[in-house]
């Protein structure tokens, strides 16, 4: 893991946890995922974005000899890029069917591409040079808020449908773009189910709906709190609530009733959520 300037767990991981500490986690909850099927798959990542398509690139390669992957990375530096080796072996493993194209963005290379971001201008003349983007089944992208948006932007201006582009943001910018805000009712009240269990409860002024639930039921899910790991999602049974930030639900997801609740605020007087759904 690396250490984020202000991040509350990476800096606790980095300077508090010791050899034979033990910690207590989650199962995985995330969505970011490809089943292994045959097909042409290909993934857009910038630093720590590469942990898990690593995986999904590994997997996907072991298990289904009708697949192949392009990989495309982007780093500051070849000192500060995550899993080369493992990366490296897998391109060994698997010539014929993984494709691998580096670009740092602050060092220049001694062959390949020119150093430089991977924005929208420049992904949307490389990926055509690259594959045939129209025929690509999957596209993961994952990394910072501002790759990920500029790769979703060129991947739309390339045709490629919405329902093949899956993406996992690792870190936004205290300045990425959030919804403006709603009038708040003067009193409001959320209820919430939860393994089984429900209860109401006041919510407080300017107070989240997953810090409310928290206030009373610390066993509610949740990790970055930034509406960005999609870890407190919950379905709105009633009531309207106002989203400041989402960065990890797809449309179809908001289209369904589900909401972030750590980015949630309540609309009306009344809120109910459901976390089991």
């Amino acid at each position: 893991m690396r250490l984020v300037d202000g991040g509350a767990f990476s800096s606790y991981a980095h300077k508090e946890i010791g050899p034979g500490d033990e910690l207590e986690v989650m199962t995985p909850a995330g969505r970011f995922t490809l089943p292994p099927a045959p097909g042409r798959y290909a993934a857009i990542v910038g630093g720590s974005g590469i942990t898990p398509v690593l995986s999904i690139v590994s997997t996907l390669l072991a298990r289904e000899p009708r697949a192949s992957f392009c990989l495309i990375r982007s780093d500051r530096t070849a000192a500060s890029t995550m899993f080369l080796e493992e990366v490296a072996d897998l391109k060994d493993r698997y010539p014929d069917r993984l494709q691998l194209v580096t670009v740092l963005s602050r060092e220049e290379q001694q062959a390949g591409l020119p150093s430089g971001r991977l924005d929208r201008e420049r992904l949307t003349a490389l990926l055509p040079a690259l594959l045939p983007v129209e025929r690509v089944d999957g596209w993961f992208l994952c990394g910072p808020y501002g790759l990920v948006g500029g790769a979703e932007r060129a991947l739309r201006g390339l045709g490629v449908e919405r329902s093949r582009v899956h993406q996992e943001i690792f870190h936004v910018d205290a300045g990425a773009e959030t919804v403006a805000a709603a009038p708040a009712p003067a009193h409001s009240t959320v209820t919430a189910r939860l393994d089984g269990r429900g209860g109401s409860w006041p919510v407080e002024d300017g107070e989240s709906l997953l810090d409310t639930v928290l206030r009373n039921r610390p066993d509610a899910p949740y990790a970055c709190k930034g509406g960005v790991c999609g870890t407190c999602r919950a379905f709105l049974v009633s009531g309207e609530v106002r989203m400041d930030r989402n960065f990890a639900l797809e449309t179809e997801e908001t289209d369904a009733g589900y909401v972030l609740a750590c980015q949630s605020h309540p609309v009306t007087e009344r809120v109910e959520l459901d976390f089991d759904r």
